[in-house]
């Protein structure tokens, strides 16, 4: 029994090459701040990501409309800035909670379905949402947006800057923190279990574990994460619009997860580095057209193998496998 909880904890164990990744994200915000916007944004995409492969790669639900936990999240944090308080922690904490509420009223549903009523459902209620906010366009902002949406210092001595190294830093900070819950979620008990089930749902009943439960337990949780990365966007941003509810934010976060992997938790982070890259650079160069260079990308990683051209960051996986 002690062997077989000695194998269970080792992939949750801290190595040193993963301090050196995290460290070398800060160093590179701190030492190159011309490009504090672009890593915000990409420490938000990678959140989102996170929240997703909780969802897809461990508990194994398919999803289509990932971006309603996102939108909610966004529209949440703004409106509390704007109407009830500015402090940027207490509206991301709200933004979860919203986010987390509406994944635990979708999740009966979530569970119960096959993976096209999934699909038609998570989808079905970003479209809803994305109505919604586009009728109520006088708490929304509707087609224009909500605007005017003032943050406070961060821990009340931090003002957010234009340059973006503030909302940089407290991206990553969020990120950071949210990973670190999660790895531990997933090497627990319950995160064993939730990759039992989404490799066989059947034996996983069988041995008498509560199989929906389980499922709307990560849906929750992913939702929750996904309001966070929302949060932190209307917050950095200042901003938040019909667009974080629309069907290519869903899209854009599989993309993220077919690039980094989903199942491996440091996947969404390496995607989300990997697709903003790429689009930052190919929308410098074709604006028009730098969809269907993505689309080659991904033909390409589909073609020769995710290993194969990963192998810098294979390790990081080798470690998370039990043996």
């Amino acid at each position: 029994m002690n062997g077989a909880a000695a194998a269970l904890a080792r992939p949750a164990r801290v190595r040193p090459g993963e301090v050196a990744l995290w460290a070398a994200l800060v160093a590179g915000v701190a030492v190159l701040p011309q490009y504090a916007l672009l890593a915000n944004e990409i420490a938000i995409l990678a959140l989102f990501a996170l929240s997703l492969d909780v969802v897809l790669g461990y508990a194994g639900i398919v999803s289509l409309g990932h971006a309603a936990f996102f939108g909610l999240g966004a529209y949440a944090a703004a409106l509390f800035a704007k109407h009830v308080h500015p402090d940027p922690l207490a509206g991301l904490a709200i933004a979860s909670m919203l986010a987390a509420a509406l994944g635990a009223a979708c999740s009966p549903t979530i569970v119960r379905g096959t993976d096209l009523t999934r699909l038609m459902v998570t989808l079905g209620v970003a479209l809803l949402l994305y109505e919604l906010a586009n009728r109520f366009d006088g708490l929304t902002g509707g087609a224009d947006g909500l605007q005017g949406v003032v943050m406070g210092p961060l821990l009340g001595r931090f003002e957010f800057d234009l340059g973006g190294r503030v909302a940089s830093a407290y991206s990553l900070a969020t990120l950071f923190a949210a990973f670190v819950a999660v790895r531990r979620v997933m090497h627990s008990p319950f995160g064993w279990s939730l990759q039992a089930l989404r490799d066989n749902r059947l034996r996983t009943s069988a041995i008498g574990l509560s199989v929906n439960a389980r499922l709307a337990a990560a849906y929750t949780l992913g939702a929750a994460l996904a309001g966070a990365a929302g949060a932190l966007l209307a917050q950095t941003a200042g901003f938040a619009s019909l667009d974080v509810l629309d069907f290519h934010r869903s899209a854009d976060v599989l993309l993220v997860l077919v690039i980094g992997g989903a199942g491996w938790l440091y996947g969404g982070i390496v995607g989300a580095i990997v697709f903003k890259l790429v689009h930052d650079l190919l929308s410098s160069i074709t604006p028009q057209y730098w969809t269907f260079w993505i689309g080659a990308v991904l033909v390409v990683l589909m073609l020769v193998g995710r290993d194969r051209i990963a192998k810098p960051w294979t390790w990081l996986r080798r470690r998370e496998a039990p043996r």
